[in-house]
C-alpha cells in the first residue's frame, strides 16, 4: 500500500512538473527594445574606466541633470560600481541595460508581472505572433519614474460642430505642433 501511494505521489509530480514545463514553453519569446541612451553617454565606461568607483551616497558634481527622485534610491543600488555598463540585482548579478526590466521587477514586482503578460506597458507585432516590448524606460524617466502632468487634447468636434470648422490652428504640445479645428462663433 505504502509503495503504491509513493508511486502514485511520484506519478502526480511529474505530470506538475512536465505541465509546468509545457506551459513554460508555450510562453512567447520575449524581444525587447534598446534602452533610449542620451547620445554620447553610453557605454559608460567610455569616463568611468579612469575613474576609481566611489560608492559614497553624494549629490553628484556631474550628471547634475539627474534629479532622483525614486524612492530612497541611490545610483549604486541599481548601476553596478564595478562594471558601469551593467546594472545590477540584489544578489550581485549582473544584468545589461537590454534586460534592465529585471532590476526593476526586484522592486516593482507587480508591475513587472502586469508587463511581463502585456497588461502594463507598450508593444508592438501581432496578437498571434511575434511581438517587441518596450521597456520601463521608454516611458518611465527610471531616476524620477512618475509621468509628468499632460496638457489634454480639445474635445473632438461632434456631428454639428464639424459643420461650423473654419480652419485649423498650430498648437505646440511636447515639441510637437498639432492643428486643433478654429470654429465659427
Amino acid at each position: 500500500m505504502r509503495h503504491k501511494l509513493i508511486v502514485a505521489a511520484a506519478l502526480a509530480l511529474f505530470v506538475i512538473a512536465a505541465g509546468i514545463a509545457s506551459a513554460e514553453d508555450a510562453l512567447p519569446k520575449l524581444t525587447t527594445t534598446t534602452p533610449p541612451f542620451t547620445e554620447g553617454i553610453f557605454p559608460c565606461t567610455a569616463c568611468h574606466a579612469s575613474m576609481p568607483p566611489n560608492k559614497e551616497k553624494r549629490t553628484l558634481s556631474f550628471h547634475t541633470e539627474i534629479q532622483l527622485k525614486h524612492g530612497d534610491n541611490w545610483c549604486l543600488n541599481c548601476h553596478d560600481a564595478a562594471n558601469r555598463d551593467m546594472l545590477h540585482m540584489a544578489n550581485g548579478d549582473l544584468i545589461p541595460f537590454e534586460k534592465l526590466y529585471q532590476v526593476c521587477g526586484q522592486c516593482h514586482g507587480n508591475i513587472y508581472r502586469d508587463w511581463k503578460i502585456g497588461i502594463h506597458g507598450k508593444r508592438v507585432g501581432y496578437w498571434n505572433g511575434d511581438k517587441t516590448y518596450y521597456l520601463c524606460v521608454n516611458c518611465h524617466d527610471p531616476h524620477s519614474p512618475k509621468f509628468k502632468p499632460l496638457k489634454p487634447l480639445p474635445v473632438p468636434a461632434g456631428p454639428k460642430e464639424i459643420m461650423k470648422i473654419k480652419g485649423t490652428v498650430p498648437v505646440v504640445i511636447e515639441d510637437k505642433k498639432l492643428y486643433v479645428p478654429e470654429y465659427d462663433k
